[in-house]
């Protein structure tokens, strides 16, 4: 008998985003998403784990650097979405993403970003279906529907 040799697959990458919101006129909750670089559809800030840093806190410093924001981030992730990240050099990889929910405090009028991407706040009803991922849509309305976490988040800040 022999032995069939599967092709190979690309490991899958990891990387961590964070789903910054806040509270808009009338308490209407609203997610900020920004633009990728290459293509220019809607995002959330998200990156690869940084050594010396919780996966929440990687999450927190990429919506720093990619949208300029600043705010109180949870420590349990919201879940996980995967997508094909199109890389220059290589045919496209499969990643996989831990989302982390950021209650934005502070938002910089310029960032280390600011000329590579768009940030504009959402409703989240309408942040859920401008994402390209399903999965990401459906973790931003799920996050929405959980008034109950919200509150608690409101709290805190």
């Amino acid at each position: 008998m022999t032995d069939v040799i599967a092709p190979s697959r690309p490991a899958e990458r990891r990387q961590v985003a964070a789903l910054c919101w806040r509270r808009g006129q009338g308490g209407v909750l609203e997610i900020l998403l920004i633009t990728s670089r290459d293509t220019g559809r809607w995002v959330t800030p998200k990156g690869g784990r940084m050594p010396g840093l919780s996966d929440a806190q990687a999450a927190a410093q990429e919506a720093l650097e990619e949208a300029g924001v600043e705010g109180e981030v949870g420590e349990s992730p919201l879940g996980e979405f995967r997508y094909l990240k199109r890389l220059k050099r290589r045919g496209p990889r499969p990643t996989r993403v831990t989302v982390f929910a950021l209650q934005v405090q502070r938002q910089h009028p310029g960032w280390k970003e600011a000329a590579q991407r768009t940030r504009r706040w959402f409703r989240a009803d309408r942040a859920s279906v401008m994402v390209d991922e399903t999965d990401l849509g459906a973790l931003i309305r799920a996050f929405a529907s959980d008034e109950t976490r919200l509150g608690a988040a409101d709290d805190h800040g």
